[in-house]
């Protein structure tokens, strides 16, 4: 009996070009240049892409970088991508956006614009991203607010601002974003450069995304707040609601607690367009699974920080590579991790970072470096030997 292809993306993510006007030190990217390059798709490539994805999946499609601003043709490319039925969203910096840039996001169907920040104030951000960017994307975000384009805030937990999340989340507040992402640092790019002085511990991350469950749970239906490159939070959601079902006690929960779909389950999903799309929560580590990442070069990778291709669009059609990938294979099955993950009861729900994985072990089927959590079947197997050394 034949199988059934394996189900659309719901999140594609497209490296529009290397060129940024900033120069970022935890960028994953270990070069970032100044203008556009010739390796960059061509306007025709492109458009090409979106055809080919329109014809099998209806994701939402970001507009990444480097900085997709820095591309003349970018709106011609974004209404290309909506009229074709494509969910576009847009990542930037947030610095180059003006008057006349914000009524053209809006004319070419931009549905959201995350802007990145890290921190809730000019100093901690400035002291990544260079002097000034940190005002000059909140007037962009000014701008954004004047045409109603919904935005949101993608900040990258690190050293210089883990003790910052609750400020961050009032700037978040206080600006009207429709949302904010944290982002735990991956070292990959030029985040390895600063991973020994900017990475939180494990504790850290786990105490950060405690925090992230309570504050959903507080500012329902004020913001959405959401755990990016942080699987184990799908395994604390659970934990935290079993330990209040057993306790006895009821909290109203954000409607995302409730919509747990697993990437490649069924096949059936509804079209990502409506308010919560951009929100839906389904399975910790997306990579190859319900997220993948094209470069600007067309090179297809199973998310934007696993540098591990698994084909390139200027030599294969993209659903060829989506549902033929051995990689995207892999890492679809997971039964094939490894390590603590492997033996884990939350890997259907977790998975573990692939990439935090790959990152630091050079395996992207090992276990997830940055997690506190001991499997059951773990502590069962360790349990005999620690009885023994007692006696």
């Amino acid at each position: 009996m034949r199988s059934l292809p394996y189900p659309p993306p719901r999140l594609i993510f497209w490296e529009t070009t290397a060129g940024c006007n900033l120069s970022c030190i935890h960028c994953r990217r270990i070069t970032v240049a100044d203008q556009l390059i010739p390796q960059d798709l061509t306007t025709q490539e492109a458009l090409h892409l979106i055809d080919q994805i329109a014809a099998f999946a209806r994701p939402i499609f970001i507009l990444s970088g480097g900085e997709p601003l820095f591309r003349p043709d970018i709106f011609d490319i974004a209404r290309h991508a909506t009229d074709a039925g494509l969910i576009v969203a847009l990542a930037t910096n947030g610095t180059l956006i003006d008057a006349e840039i914000a009524r053209r996001i809006r004319e070419a169907g931009i549905r959201r614009v995350s802007v990145s920040f890290d921190g809730p104030d000019a100093p901690t951000h400035d002291t990544f991203r260079g002097p000034g960017a940190y005002e000059r994307a909140i007037t962009g975000i000014r701008y954004l607010r004047e045409v109603g384009i919904p935005y949101q805030i993608n900040t990258t937990v690190a050293r210089h601002n883990v003790h910052l999340m609750p400020e961050t989340l009032q700037m978040a507040l206080d600006l009207g974003a429709a949302a904010l992402h944290l982002f735990l640092l991956v070292p990959v790019g030029c985040g390895v450069e600063i991973a020994d002085e900017q990475q939180i511990s494990a504790e850290e991350y786990e105490r950060v995304l405690h925090w992230l469950y309570d504050m959903e749970i507080e500012t329902a239906g004020r913001i959405e707040l959401k755990a990016t490159c942080a699987p184990h939070y799908f395994r604390i959601v659970r934990q935290r609601q079993a330990e209040e079902r057993r306790r006895g006690i009821v909290r109203e929960r954000p409607a995302s607690h409730h919509r747990q779909v697993h990437a490649g389950s069924d096949g059936k999903r509804g079209h990502p367009g409506g308010p919560s799309a951009m929100h839906a929560m389904t399975k910790g580590c997306l990579a190859g699974t319900g997220v993948c990442f094209v470069s600007h070069r067309g090179e297809v990778f199973p998310c934007g920080y696993l540098p591990l291709k698994a084909g390139d669009i200027r030599q294969q059609p993209f659903q060829e590579i989506w549902e033929r990938s051995p990689l995207f294979a892999q890492l679809r099955d997971p039964e094939q991790l490894t390590g603590k993950c492997g033996l884990c009861e939350f890997k259907k729900i977790c998975g573990g970072c692939r990439a935090r994985a790959y990152g630091m072990t050079m395996e992207y089927l090992g276990e997830e470096p940055f997690c506190t959590y001991v499997p059951r079947q773990g502590r069962a197997a360790s349990a005999p030997a620690e009885e023994k050394s007692l006696r």
